[in-house]
């Protein structure tokens, strides 16, 4: 309870109160943590003098029922009775009686106390659509001209002596109900001048940015209501409302509440023990590179121990490689491998247990494969953060698919609340409580030895484990928060992953774009367009990096794994016609699936740096002959001269003269000018009909590889 004694001390102390209330609105009422707790508040209508301060509940057990349920709320009404019989009846004192747990205090107490005096009744309840928990009783409530009908006990403001009149006759049990009680007072036309019915929160009711507040907006009466209560199912939407009120986020301020109660490492002497949890659940794309940025982390290794679960097969191989790696530096990992057999939702149970009944285990991380973390420090700001639950935000490249909900449909299933999209797109930043998050977050370890510690979230009903885990958190009372305050990295695509090849990740263009791009192309590639990393050996020739080692490694070895070579034949039924005039041993990247992604890799990389050094040409990126050449002294050791049947042609290197061969080359007939010393990953760039004969110089030994391409032909 918090009571005012003059005006100014009710604006300043009611906004420090605020702030508790925030962080317990939605709590469970099984167990409230000591912040959270019914709370009488008492106002002086002359605002002259403080009554004694009165807290009521505070470290008790709730003894009734579940949050929508009010079976068991005679407790509330009893703890008001007690407080109130020691209160002398003063004409000028009114009393607000309301939830701490699901209430959000929006404006300050000369707004409450004015809207008050507004209604000229003595006691105001507030109301709401739904007749309960005896809906017999709906016939009985007088007839409303407009607005809500029935009386909610979740809020009562009115002047001492009447409200004392009303909780004196209560006489029944802790876990009776209060809304029935306080409704047959309430439909008793006796009586019921004591009551009037005032605006609750429900689904007309909006959120209301603006000259840097953030307010609740009544839609239905165009009002913004001081005191926001939501019980049950509207508790998710007091949730959303408490990222924002009172003033906890503007579009003016930013966020107002990110930097309390966080914690500095670095003032710490010792960093938090921290048990991570890894999650391979699919074939994942890029899951070496998971591996590597994981290692990565800015966080004391010794400070680490590591729970992995892998549930494909393929994926052995790259765990085996990183454990062969990690355990040098991370000295507790345990593997569960595909052999186990057991479910998502056990392993996920397995891991969180881990740190669970470990003491000594400060959080729990828990990440999935298909998150990239590409902060070094995602583990590090999480924990500075100093929530219960908190999941960094990452997304799929260029859509706004995340990792969290912002809204829960009836049916407990996705539903895009209205901030969700400012919230992806970093147009809102801050700290946000959600009703779902998955792929990765930190949970304290001390929540799961207390709140969370039964030791089955993971499996409930025929839910998702992620959605298990959500919903078990929302119904203990538990906030989840995501944070969009930095960059975190994202969201690989695994719809699509096909395993059939040696390296499948090659095939991942347009799934995951970022990813690959970042794998297999050059990385001085941008250079070409800031630096102009382009040369020119002979006239029109031009030559630039485009491909990683990787990509050319992996190129040559799928290839090699197809195996079937043309053999340098002039009968080729691959071709128009079925006859190459100028043959080369090859296979086409149609043979081994490519060709879609190939096309791409043209459009996306080479198209540009074709309007750059063809000023004026526009390529379509189009080409039907797309193939890796391979040149062997006993096979086909050289090209004789010959025209390129298309308006320009790339020729990639894919292997290092003199480690992997010696000769090799191209020489332009009519300048006389010879690249003899291709570079591993660069490309020739030069004009293919009319003005460029040219022929591929004798291999001498060894095995040279190049990746070619007639664009629009």
């Amino acid at each position: 309870m918090l009571i005012i004694r003059t005006f100014l001390g009710i604006f300043f102390r009611v906004w420090e109160f605020e702030y508790s209330l925030y962080k317990c609105y939605g709590m469970s009422q099984f167990l409230y943590e000591d912040t959270c707790h019914r709370t009488l508040i008492q106002f002086r209508h002359s605002r002259a003098h403080l009554l004694p301060n009165h807290v009521l509940g505070k470290g008790l057990d709730w003894k009734g029922g579940d949050v929508g349920n009010s079976i068991g709320g005679g407790q509330k009404v009893r703890l008001l009775k007690e407080a109130l019989e020691s209160l002398t009846n003063q004409e000028d004192v009114i009393v607000l009686f309301t939830d701490s747990y699901d209430v959000i205090f929006a404006g300050d107490p000369e707004e409450l106390l004015t809207n008050f005096q507004q209604f000229n009744h003595k006691v105001v309840f507030a109301a709401e659509g739904l007749v309960w928990p005896d809906k017999r009783l709906a016939d009985k409530y007088p007839v409303v001209r407009s607005g809500k009908r029935y009386l909610n006990s979740g809020g009562i403001i009115g002047y001492l002596a009447h409200v004392k009149q009303i909780v004196q006759q209560w006489t029944l049990e802790d876990n009776d109900d209060d809304q029935l009680f306080y409704t047959k007072i309430y439909i008793d036309q006796l009586q019921r001048i004591l009551c009037n019915i005032m605006g609750i929160i429900d689904d007309e009711v909006v959120l209301h940015l603006e000259n840097g507040k953030a307010r609740a907006q009544n839609t239905q009466y165009d009002t913004l209501p001081v005191l926001i209560h939501g019980n049950g199912p509207t508790k998710i939407q007091l949730n959303y409302f408490g990222n924002y009120i009172p003033n906890i986020w503007t579009p003016e301020t930013g966020c107002g509440t990110c930097d309390m109660d966080t914690i500095d490492l670095s003032a710490l002497e010792d960093y938090p023990r921290v048990t991570i949890g890894v999650f391979i659940e699919q074939p994942t794309p890029f899951l070496p590179e998971f591996f590597t940025r994981l290692l990565a982390l800015d966080y004391p290794k010794e400070k680490l121990s590591l729970f992995i679960h892998n549930s494909e097969v393929y994926h052995e191989i790259h765990v085996q490689r990183f454990w062969k790696e990690a355990k040098k530096v991370i000295k507790k990992i345990k593997v569960v491998g595909p052999e186990e057999m057991i479910t998502q939702a056990e392993a996920r149970n397995m891991g969180m247990d881990i740190c669970r009944q470990d003491k000594q285990c400060d959080y729990y991380f828990s990440l999935d494969a298909d998150v990239a973390v590409t902060n070094p420090k995602t583990l590090k700001l999480l924990i500075e953060q100093n929530r219960k639950i908190i999941a960094p935000l990452v997304t799929r490249h260029g859509k706004l698919w995340s990792n969290f909900w912002g809204a829960l449909s009836p049916d407990g299933y996705y539903a895009r609340s209205e901030d969700y999209i400012d919230i992806v797109q970093g147009n809102r930043v801050g700290v946000w409580n959600i009703p779902y998050m998955a792929n990765v977050y930190l949970i304290k370890g001390q929540a799961l030895r207390s709140e969370l510690k039964e030791r089955n979230h993971f499996i409930l009903d025929r839910l998702d484990p992620d959605m298990a885990l959500c919903r078990n958190a929302r119904e203990m009372g538990v906030f989840m928060y995501i944070t969009n305050r930095h960059e975190f990295g994202r969201l690989l695509s695994t719809a699509n992953y096909n395993i059939s090849h040696l390296n499948n990740d090659l095939w991942q263009i347009f799934e995951n774009p970022v990813d690959w791009k970042l794998k297999y192309i050059n990385s001085n590639y941008s250079k070409i367009f800031t630096e102009n990393l382009v040369e020119q050996p002979c006239p029109d020739v031009f030559w630039f990096p485009v491909f990683s080692e990787q990509a050319c490694d992996e190129i040559i070895q799928e290839m090699e794994h197809y195996g079937q070579w043309s053999g340098s034949s002039h009968s080729d039924v691959r071709i128009t016609g079925g006859y190459e005039n100028v043959p080369t041993d090859d296979i086409h990247m149609s043979q081994i699936g490519m060709d879609k992604e190939w096309l791409h890799f043209i459009r996306e990389f080479i198209a540009p740096i074709t309007l750059k050094v063809f000023a004026g040409y526009y390529t379509k990126g189009h080409a039907l002959l797309n193939f890796v050449v391979k040149y062997t002294p006993d096979r086909q050791y050289y090209l004789r001269p010959h025209h390129d049947a298309s308006t320009f042609t790339i020729n990639i290197a894919l292997n290092t003269k003199d480690l992997d061969f010696q000769g090799g080359g191209c020489r332009f007939a009519r300048y006389n000018c010879s690249v003899d010393a291709p570079r591993k990953g660069w490309s020739f760039m030069h004009p293919g009909r009319l003005t460029h004969l040219h022929e591929g110089l004798p291999v001498t030994n060894g095995t040279r590889y190049i990746a070619v391409s007639f664009i629009d032909p």
